[in-house]
């Protein structure tokens, strides 16, 4: 590949991740990034309820651990979606035509 054609490659490739490198900023796309920490909540809650069941059934040490270590990833996950769900922008609900009864008799 000569020097221009690897320029052009290199430029049409960082053309191409700038979206989802702006998707990463503060304050872009909350709620998506809010979702993707919901799925690993669900995942490390469910690797902790299996490891602990296990372990109360064997008693196996490494079971202990994992149970421990996917609490305290399932604490890490709730504290990331919260912080996303934070940085929202707040919407404010429309006042529906029923809430007005200013004029009801």
């Amino acid at each position: 590949m000569a020097s221009g054609e690897r320029r052009d490659y290199l430029e049409r490739a960082a053309g191409a991740f700038e979206p989802v490198s702006e998707m990463l900023d503060s304050g872009r796309c909350e709620p998506l990034k809010a979702a993707v920490h919901g799925v690993l909540l669900v995942t490390v809650s469910v690797c902790a309820a299996y490891n602990a069941a296990a372990w109360l059934k064997r008693r196996q040490s490494h079971l202990a651990i994992n149970a421990i270590i996917y609490s305290a990833a399932v604490w890490w996950e709730r504290c990331h979606i919260a912080r996303h769900l934070a940085a929202c922008p707040a919407v404010e609900p429309k006042a529906s035509p029923q809430d007005d009864l200013s004029d009801a008799a």
